[in-house]
């Protein structure tokens, strides 16, 4: 969405998100809720990391060359993973410590998007290897997808990022009218 400004450049959505956007993004960045969502993921991200640099190494070594390529390629879809996770939890702890504006954090460049889900080697389903990759591999990789969904359904909630695709969340609708009462 681009609107115009009364001078004719375009503005971004980023500049039309209104106070009550603001506040609900300020509330959530110093709730419990983020606090314990924070947590859980840079966990995952220490875990995941001492797991591939550790044992993951020798789990690797032990399959044979089909397994063990699999088992690189769903290692390299679980760090890409868990690095956007960590990145959009560290842009809302910036926020929070006021490292960065809210004007900042909504930049499109931090926004989470869907992973693809085309039945391609790297998306099979997850119970698609349980007879060829070590468990603990398996279970990070689940464990990062819910965290992914439910981190992408926060951005969703408190940025609106699907309204860039679609034009129709509520949360665009809301700023829309804010930004309408606002120029009354």
């Amino acid at each position: 969405m681009i609107d115009r400004t009364e001078s004719g450049f375009q503005k971004s959505r980023v500049d039309t998100l209104g106070p009550q956007a603001e506040a609900r993004l300020l509330e959530f960045t110093a709730s419990q809720l983020f606090g314990k969502t924070f947590r859980e993921g840079m966990d995952l991200v220490e875990e995941t990391a001492a797991y591939l640099d550790g044992p993951g190494r020798h789990d690797s070594k032990r399959l044979d060359r089909s397994n063990a390529l699999v088992f690189a390629s769903q290692s390299m879809r679980l760090t890409t993973r868990l690095m956007q996770i960590a990145s959009w939890l560290l842009v809302q702890r910036a926020l929070k410590e006021g490292e960065m504006t809210s004007t900042e954090a909504r930049a499109d460049k931090y926004r989470l998007v869907p992973e693809s889900k085309s039945k391609t080697a790297d998306t099979l389903p997850l119970n698609q290897y349980a007879n060829q990759l070590p468990a603990i591999i398996l279970d990070l990789l689940a464990r990062s997808e819910t965290s992914y969904e439910r981190i992408m359904r926060l951005d969703r909630s408190l940025y609106g990022s699907i309204a860039n695709q679609t034009g129709n969340t509520v949360a665009d609708q809301i700023s829309r009218l804010e930004l309408a009462f606002a120029q009354m």
